[in-house]
């Protein structure tokens, strides 16, 4: 392969006119490198690989002749298609040529991060998340912690097994997307060994408000956050002044992290004397906060932002961005925003102290 870049690249090498070759999740990491935004490194996987991939094995028409049997209304038919083909894609091997690439670029990410067979997250990133009228976001898999490059390049086929789950397989012929035509790409990023993670709107989530900014925590991986298995912390942030207006501590009881024995990411119940405790510093909000707006004015849009908090970094580059998507339920609509625009900061601050607010 004497293209390299047609088949792996790194984040900074991607944008968002890449998006059929290294899927959306990627071309968004590079869209925030060129943005100056802080995003762990690694590189892409691209689409053509995975097609190199399935003619490499012989196996295209076999998974797509196996599509093709699949009536629309009986889910027992998906479910079984799903199986046969994911069971397919992963017992297959990736060619000696591909494994090579992928294995180098994996070797001088271990090397740049100083840590060798780096801690990596294997992600799916598909060409056709988030699209007008249908949102695929969420149906391929994501892998936490893997180490080694016989276990990259087996969680990268799971990967790519995952377009063909039976949600994913139900949702496309439910809206007559062709399976043929839905093609992905998988992300090796650097794992973030996170003391705190979540979720950040760019808006609020609840309301539409474009005034503010919303921020989901708990400690450790944010998998339980984007997972819904714990009740975050919660910030509301001005836009404009970045101040805190509104916090609520949740009594949180489990977290993700990695077992440093067995080097497998698990899940642990929070101490009861833990729980309730405010799971992110005031400067670090603060810090999201302004990298969200960065985002925000860098894509012109509502954001919907993953983010993590790298215990192993010094705090004054320790907050880092994970991902990065375009918010889909109120972007759409206009929302009159809870408070009215001012010209600057201190036209805010003026104007709360004459409504009688207490200016800390």
């Amino acid at each position: 392969m004497k293209d390299r870049a047609k088949f792996v690249r790194w984040f900074q090498e991607c944008s968002l006119e890449d998006v059929q070759v290294v899927g959306g999740k990627n071309a968004s990491l590079g869209e925030l490198l060129k943005g100056g935004i802080p995003v762990p490194p690694g590189f892409s996987i691209t689409t053509h690989a995975y097609d190199l991939f399935l003619e490499k094995a012989k196996i295209r028409e076999d998974v797509y002749g196996i599509l093709r049997s699949i009536k629309p209304d009986d889910t027992t038919s998906g479910e079984r298609a799903s199986r046969e083909i994911r069971g397919m894609i992963e017992s297959a091997r990736i060619s000696l040529d591909l494994e090579d690439y992928i294995g180098e670029f994996y070797r001088q990410l271990s090397k740049s991060s100083n840590i060798p067979a780096v801690p990596s997250a294997i992600r799916s990133s598909g060409t056709a998340e988030d699209l007008p009228g249908a949102s695929f976001a969420g149906q391929q898999d994501t892998f936490l912690w893997i180490r080694g490059i016989d276990d990259v390049l087996k969680h990268v086929k799971k990967c790519w097994s995952s377009l063909f789950t039976p949600r994913a397989i139900a949702y496309r012929t439910k809206m007559g997307f062709p399976h043929e035509k839905v093609s992905i790409s998988v992300g090796v990023q650097k794992m973030v060994n996170s003391w705190t993670a979540g979720v950040m709107f760019t808006l609020n989530p609840s309301t539409g408000d474009i005034s503010t900014i919303v921020i989901d925590a708990n400690w450790g991986f944010g998998e339980s956050v984007v997972s819904g298995e714990c009740t975050p912390d919660n910030f509301v942030v001005n836009k404009v002044t970045l101040e805190i207006i509104k916090r609520k501590i949740s009594a949180k009881e489990c977290l993700y992290t990695a077992n440093p024995e067995t080097q497998t990411v698990e899940c642990h119940e929070i101490p009861p004397e833990r729980r309730n405790n405010q799971c992110i510093i005031d400067d670090d909000i603060i810090e999201l906060a302004r990298i969200g707006k960065l985002i925000e004015k860098h894509y012109c849009r509502p954001m919907d932002i993953e983010w993590a908090i790298d215990k192993d970094l010094p705090a004054a580059g320790n907050v880092m961005i994970l991902q990065s998507r375009p918010e889909t339920v109120w972007s759409e609509k206009y929302v009159k925003p809870v408070c009215e625009a001012k010209a600057s900061a201190l036209e805010h601050i003026v104007a709360g102290l004459v409504a009688g607010k207490k200016i800390k």
